[in-house]
């Protein structure tokens, strides 16, 4: 089905400027604006400029960070940081009207193998139509695609009934806290968009997550005396099926909104630490991970489930720990 645009759909979407975006997203790709890097905070204000050459109401601040990971509702972070900026730009209210949020955060997660790039990930290459660069997909297309329609509008001289709000924000790959701090600054609307890569799918529901870290003890002796030892790598190996079927169990009749994920709630476990001698039996692991949480749930419960998971797994078990995992 065709959909038919208004007078006023048609005049912003014929102001859409593609060359001015692609422009854009070069210029933000170059900037290695990785979670927790000064380059994270170089970025927003970068952007900033953007917005006041667009004649928005900008607001771009330094977080006060004691004060928000003090607060009871702080979503918690994994990567190290000194400072982090928040950074908003809106239409002027019109008339009491509603008030529409686009929202994209800003940070991109670290490079990886660099043997595994054609090129410097932060040098974007352009193949065809094609744009490649640390970032590219995730997500900043989505933070040019909110500039873009946000300079339609002006130049098309649409009159909104309400206001359109710019949230940019950074800390999203480490747990939330830009999002966090920007509504504890007072920045809230009626509806949000969120320009998150979704290959054209609109999503309408999203699961939680929690950050998880699951110390594990061993007792320590030398490789040539193993067997009087606990091997903290084999105490943690039936945690580690545990959590799959705690993953299993916990996605037993999702919500339909998210039925159509083979997966709606993961459970992974991103990284594993253990040993610091190869002819040492190792006395500690450390696993780290993501526990998916259903929509509706209280985040309590989820993290409740999970420890009991992991203590009802170390305890049927008689090769687990000497001690119980933490």
């Amino acid at each position: 089905m065709t959909a038919v645009l208004s007078d006023v759909e048609a005049s912003a979407l014929a102001a859409v400027d593609e060359a001015v975006i692609a422009r854009l997203l070069l210029e933000l790709l170059a900037v290695p604006s990785v979670t927790g890097s000064a380059a994270e905070s170089e970025i927003q204000h970068i952007l900033a400029r953007h917005l006041e050459r667009m004649d928005l109401d900008v607001d771009l601040w330094s977080m006060n960070l004691p004060e928000l990971r003090d607060h009871p509702g702080f979503p918690g972070s994994e990567a190290p940081r000194t400072e982090a900026w928040g950074l908003v730009g809106g239409t002027v209210p019109q008339g009491g009207g509603p008030t529409l949020i686009l929202q994209g955060h800003v940070d991109v997660v670290p490079s990886g193998d660099l043997a595994r790039w054609e090129g410097d990930p932060f040098r974007p290459r352009v193949t065809g139509n094609v744009v490649h660069a640390r970032g590219a997909c995730d997500m900043k297309a989505g933070v040019v695609a909110i500039l873009a329609a946000l300079a339609a509008i002006r130049e098309a001289g649409t009159r909104l009934r309400g206001q359109v709000s710019a949230h940019f924000v950074v800390s999203e790959e480490d747990g939330g806290l830009g999002a966090f701090g920007t509504l504890r600054r007072g920045h809230t609307g009626d509806a949000c968009i969120i320009a998150e890569p979704t290959s054209g799918a609109i999503m309408t529901a999203n699961a939680g997550a929690l950050t998880f870290r699951i110390h594990v003890p061993g007792r320590a002796t030398h490789g040539s005396t193993r067997y009087v030892g606990v091997s903290a790598i084999d105490a943690y190996l039936p945690i580690h099926r545990a959590l799959a079927r705690l993953e299993a169990r916990r996605n037993i009749g999702a919500d339909p909104l998210m039925s159509e994920y083979p997966i709606p709630y993961p459970l992974s476990v991103g990284t594993v630490h253990s040993g610091d001698w190869a002819s040492s039996v190792p006395d500690l692991l450390v696993a780290e991970g993501r526990l998916g949480v259903r929509l509706g749930e209280d985040p309590a419960r989820a993290r409740t489930e999970l420890e009991a998971c992991v203590a009802e797994a170390c305890a049927a078990d008689p090769g687990c720990a000497p001690t119980p995992p933490r």
